[in-house]
């Protein structure tokens, strides 16, 4: 079966008045693939991340969606996981989820979010008052409330427990299977390792390395992504991220 590009940016950059944020990106987002975007600090994740969710226009090159032009509405047809913050403090996950659905024309059932993320448990509980973990599956639970075709991931274990990590995982993987497109940035490198069939590593705006994680270590002659990381940069991405 033939690939399908469901993100495609063409020399993507953007300027911040003089400061160069993202330098002519080029690259594909294949249809069920979990694609990942690595980084320190400062690398011009986000900014990419925002040009890809449609939150700000490149200042010169073209993002295409399926090969056309970004529909009007491309913001119905993603899901973004949003940061902790977006939780409304003295509602619960019940409610939260209630609120969200009420955005959209045809949301999925509550009760099939419910068991698919597990939320039956602390459903009725102050969210704040949940575990990293729970919330992080809150979150996800929200970003797939209209059943959207790409899901954007931004750092979603950042903060997590060993075991809440790899709860989230769990999820991802579930998505993964469910033939959902994912976009994920993450500093973690065994976490792009297990999840990302595809990624690009980033340094000051620009594309370092892209390709599958095992097909860039084969290149490197390197074990893990870290060490991958230290011997393009001279340094390790978490001690990147400490003094970013």
């Amino acid at each position: 079966m033939a690939e399908t590009a469901v993100l495609t940016l063409d020399h993507v950059s953007k300027h911040y008045d003089d400061v160069l944020a993202v330098n002519a990106l080029s690259f594909e987002i294949i249809e069920g693939q979990c694609f990942g975007l690595l980084g320190p600090n400062g690398a011009g994740k986000t900014t990419t991340l925002e040009m890809i969710e449609g939150m700000t226009p490149p200042t010169s090159g073209e993002i295409r969606y399926r090969g056309g032009p970004v529909p009007a509405n491309y913001q119905d047809r993603i899901g973004i996981q949003f940061q902790a913050t977006a939780l409304q403090d003295f509602l619960t996950p019940y409610d939260n989820l209630k609120l969200f659905s009420a955005f959209y024309d045809r949301p999925l059932p509550m009760q099939t979010l419910i068991d698919a993320f597990q939320l039956q448990e602390f459903l009725h509980r102050d969210t704040r008052r949940l575990s990293g973990g729970q919330r992080q599956r809150l979150l996800l639970a929200l970003a797939l409330v209209h059943d959207p075709e790409i899901v954007f991931l931004d750092e979603p274990t950042t903060g997590l427990d060993p075991r809440s990590r790899r709860d989230v995982w769990e999820v991802v993987r579930r998505l993964k299977a469910e033939g959902r497109t994912l976009v994920l940035t993450t500093h973690y490198m065994e976490e792009a390792e297990v999840l990302c069939d595809d990624l690009i590593i980033l340094s000051h705006g620009s594309i370092i390395r892209h390709g599958s994680p095992k097909a860039l270590l084969a290149e490197a002659g390197v074990d893990t992504l870290d060490e991958l990381f230290l011997s393009l940069t001279g340094e390790r991405l978490d001690a990147a991220e400490a003094t970013a």
